[in-house]
């Protein structure tokens, strides 16, 4: 990184960043011009791209690279560069790749129903998520808007208009149904992955616990969790809908409140 003696950015740094955000604009976009020059190109960018997903699915974010992505393609590594100048920009290219068939994939909600569409956009989140969970690995605060991703913002924005409320709370609402689904489907990421790590089943793991917890119930300490029904940690509660549900509720009750004049 280029910095100065005290640790702050040399005046070269920041346009560098930003070039890399440009180049990922141009990609997406459909702005960058083909090379000009060398034999006639045997990859192109969809395949490039279907292919780096392919990988990020099946042996996740930590086995994606350049020089892996060329072995799957059977060419060089710096064929790759001459159409994705890296891996950051490659990743934005996936983001919006993923949108585009998540957009395609996800019914239409109604323009009048903005219940039917917050459910609809929660669902249609999570599944993505389950298809693709690389994408929790990534930090999306500063996302390349590519085509796709503003596509889903359209189609998202136009029953949630009907909710009465401003700009900013309505991508508000967005963010809060993101961010619910996000933390739900996070856990069973991690449930997953501490499942292979320790190669202990879901039974054996809590197997292995119970002795301790039974003792523990028993001595009277925990008289609230000793209380708890045999069902209270069960596979039979959605706790999913029920988030989904109560989001809805307090969403519903802003806008019964701004239709009040309250």
């Amino acid at each position: 990184m280029a910095t100065s003696e005290n640790g702050s950015e040399t005046p070269g740094e920041k346009p560098a960043k930003a070039a890399g955000t440009q180049r990922s604009m141009e990609l997406l976009w459909h702005t960058q011009e083909r090379p000009a020059r060398g034999p006639k190109p045997a990859l192109t960018l969809e395949r490039i791209v279907t292919a780096a997903v392919a990988l990020a699915d099946t042996e996740g974010l930590d086995a994606l690279s350049m020089r892996r992505l060329a072995t799957d393609l059977g060419t060089g590594t710096m064929t790759l560069y001459r159409y994705v100048p890296g891996k950051p920009e490659l990743l934005d290219l996936m983001v919006d790749r993923v949108q585009g068939e998540a957009n395609d994939a996800s019914p239409t909600a109604p323009d009048d129903d903005w219940r039917a569409a917050v459910a609809i956009l929660a669902h249609a989140y999570l599944d993505q998520l389950r298809a693709h969970p690389w994408l929790l690995q990534l930090n999306q605060a500063r996302t390349a808007l590519g085509p796709n991703a503003v596509r889903g913002l359209e189609l998202a924005l136009r029953p949630l208009r009907t909710m009465g409320l401003s700009d900013p709370e309505t991508m508000a609402v967005l963010i809060t149904v993101n961010s619910y689904v996000e933390g739900l489907a996070r856990m069973h990421v991690n449930e997953a992955e501490a499942a292979r790590a320790s190669g202990l089943t879901e039974e054996e793991f809590w197997g292995a616990q119970l002795p301790y917890l039974t003792a523990a119930m028993n001595s009277g300490a925990y008289p609230l969790m000793a209380s708890l029904s045999e069902d209270t940690f069960g596979p039979g509660f959605d706790h999913f809908a029920f988030g989904l549900e109560r989001l809805v509720a307090g969403f519903e009750a802003l806008v019964d409140a701004r239709r009040a004049g309250k």
